[in-house]
């Protein structure tokens, strides 16, 4: 399996990018969408946890979604959090790992996390949090990202210097047998590809900072990328350009899990 970057470097980097987050996260917004989509009509949570809640976008949609119900948004990122408590939406906003939540068992209904959980190193410790904090019949709905993702910018970086400058994912497999494994039944698994185009490298990478997920990765090279590197992988990059500019894919996975009803 790839190697994850450290959950320290994470949090730091999604407290910087609290402020400017929501301006270039369109991909974020039209993923967690359809995984709102994906629930099940027939749940009707007493108490609902977003996981990873980020700037709390959809702490606010899940509040109007289920309006009767208890919110509990967390994130690792306290700029985050920060971020999100002056929108509500949620009632709680609490500091947490999605490996080690600080909430009692079977406490929801429903635990919902989209584009959070592949920063998460141990993803068999996320599935066993969410089976521990799930009620009986409870819904597990997450979406994340997988070996694919930035691939254009991966393969134009290695055509210049060969280093790793593109965060590493878990492939759609690593997905498919750490969720058969986790006790919850399975009730949809699937990749779509998310494509986006930009008008040049530069908006690319701006948009990737502002959303805290340039490459923080161990193993990076150190310092700053020099003038002419930068210039090669613009060179490398404009080989890809199609008529609706530069392009750039996100593998996203999409899973609803459950937790056994009692007999």
């Amino acid at each position: 399996m790839n190697v994850l970057p450290d959950k320290r470097r994470v949090a730091a980097s999604f407290s910087r990018a609290a402020g400017s987050y929501d301006s270039v996260a369109q991909l974020q917004r039209d993923v967690g969408r359809q995984l709102l989509w994906y629930l099940p009509l027939s749940l009707q949570p007493q108490r609902w946890l977003d996981l990873g809640c980020g700037t709390g976008f959809f702490s606010r949609a899940l509040g109007d979604w289920y309006p009767h119900a208890h919110g509990i948004a967390v994130d690792i990122a306290e700029g985050m959090l920060q971020h999100a408590r002056q929108s509500g939406g949620a009632q709680a906003f609490i500091a947490g790992d999605a490996e080690h939540l600080p909430l009692r068992e079977q406490s929801c209904d429903l635990v919902f996390s989209s584009l959070a959980l592949q920063w998460c190193a141990d993803f068999p410790a996320v599935l066993n949090e969410a089976h521990r904090l799930l009620r009986p019949g409870g819904v597990l709905a997450f979406s994340s990202l997988c070996v694919g993702t930035l691939q254009e910018l991966r393969d134009s970086w290695q055509a210049v210097d060969g280093f790793v400058h593109v965060n590493r994912f878990r492939s759609a497999d690593d997905y498919q047998a750490m969720c058969a494994s986790s006790g919850l039944s399975v009730h949809k698994l699937q990749v779509h590809a998310h494509r986006l185009h930009y008008p040049d490298l530069g908006s690319l990478t701006h948009a990737l900072k502002a959303l805290g997920a340039h490459n923080i990765n161990d193993g990076r090279p150190a310092g700053l990328t020099g003038r002419e590197r930068l210039r090669a992988l613009a060179e490398a990059y404009e080989q890809r350009r199609e008529s609706e500019g530069l392009p750039c894919t996100y593998q996203v996975i999409y899973g609803i899990l459950q937790k056994e009803a009692r007999p």
